[in-house]
């Protein structure tokens, strides 16, 4: 499809929608479309299937996701100027006196690199007759950073307060945070939690799992555990994101060392007395330097109880981790391995992990019977 052809579809979404419109719409749902914008990279084809349905999306946040894909696929082929004429097609909707439904162009200008546009769209809501709160304020300064500007983030941080007459909350300082740490400078994130503890604003985990993880990238792991323990104290409700963290960096960058392995293990031991659930990322990453580590009978372990959570790992980690069991005779944990995640991955993975199969030696026997503990693991899948 041509330029002018996209820019057709663009510039429908400003108009009425046409009788074709309308019947084209109705043969895709909008959970269809979101499904096939998520393996679509062709930018004019994205374009197609997001204008197809996006003068039917109920909610901004609904739209939100399509609209992001769409953007981003755009954004990768450089077609800013298509990027321009959607975003701006949707300022004569009526939802544009809705502050949700126009932050959600703010946030396609950030996403696309396009901060002067995300700057003009909050400067034209007066004009466009939408209420400015904090939620606009937020998608701005977030915008700010999509497009790696951090070194604005202060500056509209502390003018946009004073010429709008918006309060920042734990949200805003939490974007605040992260420009710093984006930015190589995590000790002006630390003064930021210091003036929110002074101003009683709430410290989320988000701002804090920010802060720990750019400590540590800097190489300042004791300040990172120092702040670790801090939260710790005062309550901080940490989530299963800032153990993910942890556990990553407890390696040091040499798991080798059994006491750092031993740390790592500490933490993801602690998940569950701290009542949070780990997720495919906490698997993920304790799997794998487990498998650095060369422990592959507890990485096994491990992954059984990803599989009772119906959180289990990436295939690179899983072949890893089973190239690891046979290297080291665990052949029947192997082929338990494989079973379970054959009944577990989408059909288009599953050509991969036959030639493992045959790579390993282990295809001719994964119809074997299985023990009352294979039947168990099964299940779970």
């Amino acid at each position: 499809m041509s330029s002018s052809v996209s820019i057709r579809h663009l510039r429908r979404l400003s108009t009425t929608a046409s009788t074709t419109s309308a019947t084209k719409s109705s043969s895709i749902s909008i959970s269809k479309a979101k499904s096939k914008l998520r393996s679509e990279y062709d930018p004019d084809k994205a374009l197609e299937i997001y204008s197809s349905v996006s003068k039917h999306y109920c909610s901004p946040t609904s739209s939100r996701y399509a609209q992001d894909l769409t953007v981003r696929r755009l954004a990768k082929s450089r077609r800013f100027t298509d990027i321009e004429t959607l975003v701006e097609s949707h300022k004569s909707d009526p939802k544009i006196k809705e502050e949700p439904y126009l932050s959600t162009l703010i946030r396609s200008y950030g996403l696309a690199g396009m901060f002067d546009h995300a700057m003009r769209t909050y400067e034209q809501m007066d004009d466009l007759g939408t209420p400015r709160s904090v939620i606009s304020f937020n998608t701005l300064l977030s915008a700010c950073n999509h497009s790696k500007m951090f070194d604005k983030v202060p500056v509209l941080f502390n003018d946009i307060p004073k010429k709008y007459g918006v309060s920042p909350n734990k949200i805003t300082y939490g974007i605040l945070a992260k420009a710093y740490c984006e930015a190589g400078s995590p000790e002006k994130a630390i003064e930021t939690l210091r003036e929110m503890e002074d101003k009683g604003v709430e410290i989320t985990a988000v701002t804090f799992t920010t802060i720990f993880d750019a400590l540590y990238k800097k190489g300042r792991s004791e300040e990172a555990e120092q702040l670790w323990n801090k939260m710790e104290k005062k309550g901080c409700e940490l989530d299963v994101a800032a153990y993910n963290v942890r556990i990553m960096h407890s390696q040091g960058g040499k798991p080798e060392k059994n006491g750092m392995m031993d740390e790592a293990r500490k933490v993801y031991e602690g998940l569950e007395e701290h009542e949070c659930n780990p997720n495919a990322a906490t698997f993920r990453t304790f799997i794998y330097y487990l498998c650095r580590n060369g422990d592959y009978e507890r990485g096994y372990k491990v992954f059984k109880t990803s599989v009772h959570m119906h959180r289990i790992p990436d295939f690179n980690t899983m072949k890893h981790l089973v190239e690891g069991l046979v290297k080291t005779k665990k052949t029947k944990e192997a082929k338990g391995l494989i079973r379970t995640i054959k009944k577990k991955f989408p059909p288009n993975v599953l050509n991969s992990w036959k030639k493992i199969e045959e790579d390993l030696g282990l295809a001719s026997a994964s119809d074997a019977s299985l023990t009352p503990e294979d039947e168990d693991e099964e299940a779970a899948a």
